[in-house]
């Protein structure tokens, strides 16, 4: 079985997000590819799978199966669309979160993924322990998202992964508005086995839609302040879509010898 590894939001390689790909004839058993995901011990690691009408796409992380993923989803139509289909130029992929499709934009690749409803919260005491800066202000969807006073908040600030566990969300995101960009971001998964998430596509279906509405624009042109960094282009589009871009680079191809 062959393994790809790919930067994801990145033109760059050994920066951005890393992801693995594995394209399969059939699935292998979870016990096997969670295996294989601790084995890599990326924040994903991809499982395709061809079907009658496009891929099958599921994502594990070292310590669970998720709903959903971006930078692995770009990652993968990267993969498929240079390798596997490189006649095409869109790929749709059947997941969790339902039909997710990529296009490829030139050298970008365009993800067309769901929003989610944000709720205000009170912030919290627990809140500011955990990140070590008392956030202005606190919003809960499928992921905490908690925005801070400044840009220099964000990109220097040493949660502490213990107490992030205790606090809402699948995922626990620092925002702030940007000096270059719309808003700088970064995502600490410790609930998925993820200390920080390079770049996090999926926390943008919620960051991209909150500063578009506080901006009051369509398009958000993000950040993700990770020490590796990667950059996001977020478009709002109707019935509750968000388009997320990004380019993405081959690193390595490999292998997998190993019983599955």
């Amino acid at each position: 079985m062959k393994q790809y590894i790919v930067d994801a939001f990145t033109d760059k390689p050994f920066s951005g997000n890393p992801a693995a790909v594995c394209v399969m004839d059939d699935w292998p058993s979870e016990e096997s590819m969670m295996k294989l995901a601790m084995e890599n011990n990326l924040s994903e690691t991809a499982f395709i799978v061809k079907e009658q009408q496009g891929y099958h796409l599921r994502w594990f992380t070292p310590g669970t199966e998720v709903e959903l993923c971006g930078h692995a989803t770009l990652a993968s139509a990267f993969i498929i669309l240079n390798y596997y289909n490189p006649n095409s130029d869109v790929v749709r992929f059947n997941t969790m979160s339902g039909l997710l499709t990529v296009k490829r934009n030139e050298d970008m690749y365009e993800m067309d993924f769901p929003r989610y409803d944000l709720q205000e919260i009170p912030v919290t005491d627990d809140m500011e322990a955990a990140f070590g800066i008392r956030p202005k202000k606190a919003l809960l969807g499928l992921d905490l998202i908690c925005v801070f006073e400044t840009e220099d908040d964000v990109r220097t600030m040493h949660p502490n992964q213990k107490l992030l566990k205790n606090i809402d969300g699948r995922i626990q995101n620092a925002t702030a508005i940007g000096s270059d960009f719309d808003c700088v971001s970064r995502s600490f998964a410790p609930k998925l086995s993820i200390a920080e998430d390079p770049v996090c596509g999926s926390a943008h279906c919620q960051i991209a839609d909150y500063w578009a509405k506080e901006l009051n624009k369509t398009t958000i042109n993000a950040y993700q302040a990770s020490k590796r960094g990667g950059f996001l282009h977020c478009e709002l589009k109707p019935n509750n879509r968000i388009a997320i871009s990004g380019n993405a680079t081959l690193v390595a191809i490999s292998e997998i010898v190993a019983q599955l």
